[in-house]
């Protein structure tokens, strides 16, 4: 059984979901395919969601800044119908706690260069934002069975507030109104479905096969595939001229009550403890970890057979952190929260990229912190594509696209499985 279109796009989360959205917007016969039952119910389900721009590359934060005007105009931009339930946009502002491996300078070059406001608050005005913080530094972070993790700070955090970013209420649920809106535009979605094969011919693409036996016929395939993108790589025999590497990683996000005194609090990036704390509803916290040094990563080799439950070591350890920037919070005797799986590239950063096998191309390394660049990540993949398609050498030359909402220039081979890695990534989720 087989059939043909002009593009497969291997995953239905956000990302993949945006991607078949936008190529089929430029006249594309696009399929998706998914192992899940629907839309965004892999690494998408368990994202944080959190909007915020600090990038070390002016590419990455003029993405994320043309990202978020796509999800302040999100009816707009998917074509709503007026009865569908959509996404909320919680517009919150986000307060980024410097530490030695972020350069607050370079932030705020880049932020003015991208037409971003921003303000950088000293202790006494983090306290004014954020009721009831503490204001110690503690950098670097510590594992909480260390004696000195609760020594006292002899100096005090500043931070870069914004007042724009915060959080998407329902990631899934994102995923799903990009996937309605593909649909309307003629992609079909097949689900509990697994690529076992890439179709090759003379170097190019031909097409996937599924565990199901059917072919799809296609002479462009797009690897959105998540934790799974490594896997489908190999069996496109690509990354032998890869230099950024992409492994799979166990993470966890955990729920806490909220002090009674935190009302309405900005997404807090503290990586001066180790966490960021976002506010969720009904007065609780989400609480994940920023890949503090003194804490083991969790690579995991087959996403199929990872642990999905979440463990009371973690839990303590991310929520005490936070209580440690919150004192009012109160460390819950069980845990509670989600976990997921990772696609991490070895800078942190994704690839948006074509690869040495003609018409395949690859959204990848975006776990974690590119949920927020789901509008404009579709877009910059549909140009890209259909600007290799029609001939331009993106190794040589690199594609540019300029965001319709902010007029910013991307340059995409910012995005390059080639680029020498980022030499001011912060090394962790942040970028």
């Amino acid at each position: 059984m087989s059939r043909s279109c002009d593009a497969v796009v291997i995953g239905a989360g956000v990302i993949g979901s945006s991607v078949a959205f936008e190529l089929a917007k430029t006249g594309r016969n696009v399929i998706v395919v998914d192992k899940a039952a629907g839309p965004g119910q892999g690494s998408t389900s368990a994202s944080s969601a959190v909007i915020r721009f600090n990038y070390s590359t002016f590419d990455a934060v003029a993405l994320a800044w043309e990202s978020f005007q796509g999800w302040l105009n999100w009816p707009q931009h998917v074509g709503a119908l007026e009865s569908e339930t959509l996404i909320q946009v919680h517009n919150i502002g986000v307060a980024m706690i410097e530490v030695p491996v972020i350069n607050m300078p370079r932030t705020s070059e880049l932020f003015e260069q991208a037409g971003i406001s921003y303000e950088v608050l000293d202790s006494e005005g983090l306290q004014k934002l954020i009721p009831g913080i503490d204001t110690g530094r503690y950098w670097p972070p510590k594992r909480i069975d260390d004696e000195a993790f609760w020594d006292e700070s002899s100096e005090t955090i500043r931070a870069m507030y914004t007042t724009d970013g915060g959080y998407i209420n329902d990631p899934k649920l994102a995923a799903e109104n990009l996937a309605s809106a593909a649909e309307r535009e003629g992609v079909q979605f097949v689900f509990r479905s697994q690529v076992v094969q890439i179709v090759r011919e003379n170097n190019r693409v031909a097409g996937v096969v599924l565990d199901t036996g059917e072919t799809i016929e296609a002479p462009v395939v797009v690897n959105v595939a998540g934790p799974w993108s490594s896997h489908i790589n190999e069996l496109a025999g690509v990354g032998e001229d890869f230099t950024i590497t992409l492994r799979p990683m166990r993470q966890e996000v955990h729920h806490a009550t909220a002090p009674a005194s935190l009302i309405n609090p900005p997404i807090i990036g503290d990586l001066d403890t180790g966490v960021y704390i976002r506010p969720e509803t009904g007065h609780t916290l989400l609480i994940g970890g920023t890949e503090p040094e003194c804490d083991p990563y969790q690579w995991v080799d087959n996403p199929d057979v990872a642990n999905m439950n979440r463990t009371q070591e973690l839990f303590e350890a991310q929520v005490t952190r936070a209580a440690r920037r919150l004192p009012d919070l109160q460390v819950p005797s069980s845990a509670s929260g989600v976990v997921g799986i990772y696609d991490v590239s070895s800078d942190w950063s994704p690839i948006y990229d074509k690869t040495s096998l003609d018409g395949f191309y690859l959204a990848a390394g975006s776990s974690g912190n590119q949920f927020k660049n789901a509008p404009g990540a579709g877009r910059i993949m549909a140009h890209l594509i259909n600007e290799v398609e029609a001939g331009v050498n993106h190794d040589v030359e690199p594609v540019h696209y300029v965001g319709p909402y902010t007029g910013l220039r991307i340059n995409l081979g910012t995005f390059s499985r080639k680029r020498a890695e980022n030499e001011n990534s912060t090394g962790t989720v942040m970028g």
